[in-house]
């Protein structure tokens, strides 16, 4: 049950960071609030978590299957290191030349809002390498172990973490708009580190186990 706990409360963490840089879904998320009402902007909100729920579970389906085919994972892992730098990289220059810019909005209305958030959620193609990537960090800590209940956790803390995010956009997007260019940057550099954290521990697995 501890590493449950633990489990969840890091999978919550790494989704709630990934979401809050301001983009696509939190934006439309807060505008579809103020335009339609609080009520379709969750609504929405629950649309976009539903879609990522699924794209975790193909994320743990991704990592479960690289897991037990450890020949794969050799030149996998040399892959990882440029994607890792790249991301690493890609996030710092984001958040040093970060500047304001207006973001598209779709137009949602309450009887389609959900799928709208569906649609939008899907569009995000980072989404599955991203949780593929924390699930095989947490497997090598030992957080997960790829039996049902861990693979549950993992994907309800993933729909959470992005449901909390984006219910603060709609519900406190007022306060939070004339900070946001500030959040958005501090929030990239973080995730910059994250990439950087990434690759350290990949070099670390290629050349020391």
């Amino acid at each position: 049950m501890t590493h449950l706990l633990i489990l969840f409360f890091a999978t919550y963490s790494a989704a709630f960071m990934a979401t809050v840089p301001p983009g696509l879904l939190n934006m439309n998320a807060a505008k579809t609030s103020v335009e339609k009402g609080k009520s379709v902007g969750i609504i929405f909100c629950a649309g976009v978590s539903t879609t990522i729920m699924l794209q975790a579970y193909v994320a743990v389906m991704i990592s479960k299957y690289l897991y037990r085919n450890p020949e794969i994972i050799f030149g996998l892992q040399r892959a990882a290191i440029a994607v890792f730098a790249f991301f690493a990289l890609y996030f710092f220059f984001t958040a040093r030349n970060k500047k304001e810019k207006p973001i598209s909005v779709a137009r949602v209305s309450r009887k389609n809002s959900f799928f709208k958030g569906v649609l939008l959620a899907s569009l995000n193609l980072l989404t599955i390498p991203y949780y593929s990537a924390v699930n095989a960090m947490w497997n090598s800590t030992g957080w997960i172990l790829f039996e049902f209940w861990d693979i549950a956790t993992f994907i309800l803390a993933a729909g959470c973490g992005t449901f909390s995010v984006l219910y603060l956009y709609t519900v406190y997007f007022n306060k939070l708009e004339a900070r946001t260019n500030a959040f958005s940057r501090n929030s990239n550099y973080v995730l910059s580190i994250l990439m950087l954290v990434l690759l350290v521990i990949t070099l670390i697995r290629i050349f020391y186990t």
